[in-house]
């Protein structure tokens, strides 16, 4: 277990986010865990929560746009996030089997990222949701997230791609004023599901 833990570290501390930032991002994704489950324990496993660089995904399915609404507010009352990307949809909930089917393409991605010579797999966080690819990290250039977007493509199953990628060069979004999440919007960012880069 030392040894596996000591591979995490050294593994964490390449990506462009550096250990500290790795460790700040764990943290925020468990201070949203733990505020979804004092609200609502059926919120852990109906929304995904993906955190790089202050930046949160969520993703997933809730039964109303309520619930849609709550997921978002309390990402943000987590210290530390600078951004919430809402991809939660008001839908059905996926059986286990759709479930299940889910991991093994975001697991099928991932094996192709890291045998990818010209990607940093290291640097890429991958969720899937009913089909849909939704990739997080930093891309060291549109080349190399270009690649992993054709990656995903190619994967059997994979109904679209959204990327939430920032090129290494790009600036980090910072946290907005706080009159800037509308109260009552379930729509609290701005960031595009990006196909490919331009």
């Amino acid at each position: 277990m030392a040894i596996g833990a000591g591979a995490t570290v050294a593994s964490t501390a390449l990506e462009e986010r550096g250990l500290g930032g790795a460790v700040d991002d764990n943290r925020i994704m468990l201070d949203i865990d733990s505020k979804f489950l004092g609200t609502d324990a059926g919120m852990l496993t109906k929304v995904d929560v993906e955190v790089h660089e202050g930046r949160v995904l969520l993703a997933g399915r809730v039964s109303n746009r309520a619930q849609r609404v709550e997921a978002v507010r309390l990402a943000w009352q987590v210290d530390g996030v600078t951004q919430v990307i809402n991809e939660i949809q008001v839908a059905e909930p996926e059986d286990v089997g759709d479930y299940m089917h889910d991991i093994w393409l975001a697991q099928e991605l991932h094996a192709v990222l890291l045998v990818d010579s010209k990607v940093r797999a290291v640097n890429y966080n991958v969720d899937c949701v009913g089909g849909t690819i939704y990739l997080m990290g930093v891309a060291q250039n549109k080349a190399e997230l270009q690649r992993a977007i054709d990656h995903a493509r190619d994967i059997p199953y994979v109904r679209q791609v959204v990327s939430y990628v920032r090129i290494k060069d790009a600036a980090k979004p910072v946290k907005p004023q706080p009159a800037t999440p509308a109260p009552n919007s379930d729509s609290l960012t701005a960031a595009q599901p990006a196909a490919a880069p331009p």
